[in-house]
């Protein structure tokens, strides 16, 4: 059981069963991860149909599907439209992102993602990037990290957060995890502390990777790739990524801007599948406590 101890798919069957409408349509699954969900999705394909995972950590690539009816692409997902140029794919008949950071990640003390243990303040999805999030804390200008900390944190005492980070640093170089925990936990009351931290750790990866922006293309390109009748299959986990997505399924574009014909009718590629957003259930997320925040939105193209 490898895979599961990687990371647990989420939602699976309800991805899958929402994804795959076509046994011999071209697929893409743009967070492989431990390829739970790849293997689920490849399960369903008739000896016509194909499945494109994306993963941009080198890790990923030891989970790899053995199947003809799979190719793995070490990418990040933001590059999609390139990929399927390159290999000859004009639309997808589906595409599932699980914007979900592996159990594997958190649970690596080297990889930095966790306060939980201590190690390198790294949090870089793809380990041949340059910016860490040691680089983010200790030369970023206190305005920009301000930033970060309010608006991929919502943090509410942001400010303060990064003053205290730049007073620290003049001292010495704030490199492990253990160190900027000690600067920055005095901050939090006892009985939020860990929702906190969660929230400034998120912060700091989504920072590091680029995740906003990258998620944005993704989206976008999706958008243009699938086929009439093609699903777009998002689980989201905090409510930066999960306002884009729904914003997507509602106007066509992740800002949320209206765009109207002559009529007066919204001009949108999209239409969502379920009136309500997905959500593990009990049993799951007894099962898997990090499914809990987890939301599944399903669109279909017009």
């Amino acid at each position: 059981m490898e895979e599961a101890v990687y990371h647990v798919p989420v939602l699976l069957k309800e991805c899958v069963d929402g994804l795959v409408v076509n046994p011999a349509g071209i697929y893409a699954d743009v967070t492989f991860g431990g390829g739970g969900h790849s293997r689920a999705i490849v399960s369903r394909l008739d000896a016509a149909g194909h499945l494109y995972g994306f993963d941009q950590d080198a890790d990923a690539e030891a989970n790899i599907v053995a199947d003809g009816r799979f190719t793995f692409v070490r990418s990040n997902f933001r590059y999609l439209k390139n990929w399927m140029r390159y290999y000859g794919v004009e639309q997808l008949d589906g595409l599932l992102a699980d914007l979900g950071v592996s159990s594997h990640h958190f649970d690596d003390a080297e990889r930095g993602f966790s306060f939980r243990f201590d190690g390198k303040l790294d949090m870089r999805m793809n380990q041949r990037a340059r910016l860490t999030a040691a680089d983010v804390l200790n030369d970023y200008a206190e305005e920009r990290l301000a930033d970060i900390f309010y608006l991929y944190g919502e943090l509410k005492n942001a400010r303060k957060l990064a003053s205290w980070v730049v007073k620290a640093r003049m001292y010495r170089r704030i490199e492990t995890t253990e160190e900027f925990m000690e600067v920055v936990k005095p901050l939090f009351e006892r009985d939020r502390e860990k929702k906190e931290l969660a929230k400034v750790f998120q912060a700091l990866r989504i920072e590091v990777n680029q995740e906003m922006d990258a998620l944005k293309e993704m989206l976008t390109a999706a958008v243009e790739l699938l086929r009439p009748g093609g699903r777009l299959v998002v689980l989201t986990y905090h409510s930066l990524e999960d306002r884009m997505v729904k914003n997507l399924v509602k106007t066509g574009n992740v800002e949320g801007k209206r765009i109207q014909d002559f009529y007066g009718n919204v001009d949108c590629p999209l239409r969502a599948v379920h009136n309500k957003v997905i959500v593990p259930g009990e049993e799951e997320q007894r099962a898997n406590p990090r499914s809990r925040s987890a939301k599944l939105r399903i669109a279909e193209k017009k």
